[in-house]
């Protein structure tokens, strides 16, 4: 298991303090209803345009030599789809591991809530969740299971922390049934849990059939 403590994590900004705390004041009085926040956070992060990340992923699927660039310098490779982090971004330094037969990745941040926000939108409410960040590195397998992902035993689990140094995105295995498929089809098919490693790519629905 990755994990270590011994990194620097990203302190709220004043504004992002405030707004934490009227959020949850709201919440508290019943003033703001959690699922119209999430459904906000849904359209930001997963509906407006593709997520670059899922462009990253269908570029590493489709072209050998932009993986290997990606496994060795994640941020160079993103920059060359146009996608460059900076403190607003959160992507000073990408790291990309990738899911195999052999190993399955996944990725939380223990002490607050780094997230590669060029990548993939912004975090989902359970990334953040202190159960989520403590969990799942005591007991990832059981973590992911509540997600509805069996990751076998013979299968090697590995956790990241991400930091406010470091960001990591998990390149997933491309699935079945998409010999063929454009990069613009398989963008379609990445959701952003599985570029968090809570989640699989799944079959398209006609190979599945």
């Amino acid at each position: 298991m990755s994990h270590d403590h011994d990194h620097d994590h990203e302190t709220p900004s004043g504004p992002a303090l405030r707004a934490e705390a009227l959020e949850a004041l709201l919440l508290e009085k019943g003033l703001l209803d959690p699922a119209e926040v999430d459904a906000v956070i849904a359209n930001y992060g997963e509906r407006v345009g593709p997520l670059n990340g899922a462009r990253v992923v269908a570029r590493a699927w489709t072209d050998e030599a932009y993986r290997q660039r990606l496994l060795a310098d994640g941020t160079a490779a993103a920059a060359e789809l146009g996608i460059v982090g900076g403190p607003g971004g959160q992507m000073e330094r990408l790291v990309v591991v990738e899911n195999g037969p052999t190993v399955h990745n996944v990725v939380v941040c223990t002490l607050c809530s780094c997230y590669p926000w060029a990548l993939l939108g912004l975090p989902p409410r359970w990334y953040k969740d202190p159960a989520y960040r403590s969990r799942v590195v005591r007991e990832p397998r059981a973590v992911l299971r509540e997600f509805g992902l069996e990751v076998p035993a013979e299968k090697a689990l590995k956790v990241w922390d991400s930091s406010a140094e470091v960001r990591y995105l998990v390149l997933p295995e491309r699935p079945e049934g998409t010999q063929g498929f454009s990069e613009e089809q398989l963008v379609a098919l990445v959701p952003r849990e599985a570029m968090i490693g809570v989640a699989l790519v799944s079959e398209p629905p006609e190979a599945a059939a």
